[in-house]
């Protein structure tokens, strides 16, 4: 098939280039300012997924149940449905941490000011498994929009109300020193995910993309990601999900429903 040649001078279809280079430039600046940080980088000959989360810009919430028929979501692709029924969009979204056997938070839950579960502070049950390695800790989001992860201890001893929170454990770093219960040679490798909020308003997620170590897995937040304070979410079950690149972690085998999810939506 022979092409017609465009009847418009040159000049003139020269002359609009720069106006269109301009447009996509400013709709890809629009789109990336919209999506949370994530790469992939290797560590100690391991790979990790990294989330990095700005809350001046990115609205961090929790989600357990739907509230219009109190059912959970249970996995992160039924929150996307649900977002979009309600015309949002969702750009991440992960697991928030440990569930009991009845799926629910084994630890305190807050979700937009609400306490749904308090603060477990029982120690030494063998049936919370990691949740029962001591210490502890507590990922929250105040009121005034600052992040934090504390041991539950000093979380309970700070007394502070919050805007979002869950509970999991072990710590992983603690004031900048890894969990001493932490062995380097443990063979006790699993997928594994944790948060850490590198400062008030940033905030790290993080998953292995192979199975690891306590160890290795707390020394990533410390040694590579700079975290004073990390906290364990959960471990062959986890999964980040980022809008335009999908999911990392875990294999989809091994993922079970989830007893809370970290979500980011903006508006459709």
């Amino acid at each position: 098939m022979m092409l017609r040649p465009s009847s418009e001078p040159r000049t003139r279809r020269w002359r609009w280039l720069p106006l269109l280079a301009l447009l996509a430039g400013a709709a890809g600046c629009g789109a990336s300012t919209r999506a949370p940080h994530s790469r992939e980088l290797s560590f100690d000959g391991q790979t990790y997924r990294v989330v990095t989360l700005d809350l001046k810009h990115d609205p961090l919430s929790l989600h357990w149940r739907d509230p219009a028929n109190g059912e959970a979501y249970g996995d992160i692709e039924t929150l996307q449905q649900w977002g979009e029924t309600h015309g949002q969009r969702l750009l991440f979204a992960t697991n928030a941490g440990i569930y009991d056997r009845k799926a629910a938070p084994l630890g305190l839950y807050v979700e937009n000011g609400k306490t749904l579960v308090p603060l477990n502070m029982a120690h030494g049950n063998p049936a919370s498994g990691n949740f029962s390695l001591l210490p502890n800790g507590v990922f929250a989001i105040y009121p005034d929009g600052h992040a934090a992860v504390r041991t539950s201890a000093a979380f309970k001893a700070d007394g502070k109300p919050v805007r979002w929170a869950t509970q999991s454990g072990p710590m992983l770093v603690i004031d900048g020193q890894l969990n001493p219960s932490f062995v380097d040679d443990s063979g006790s490798l699993k997928w594994r995910s944790g948060v850490c909020a590198k400062t008030p308003h940033e905030v790290v997620f993080a998953v292995s993309e192979v199975p690891v170590n306590f160890h290795g897995f707390a020394r990533l937040f410390r040694d590579k990601l700079g975290c004073r304070d990390a906290l364990y979410l959960d471990g062959s079950i986890s999964q980040v999900f980022v809008d335009g690149e999908g999911y990392a972690g875990a294999p989809a085998f091994l993922v079970k429903p989830y007893a809370g999810i970290f979500a980011v939506f903006v508006p459709q």
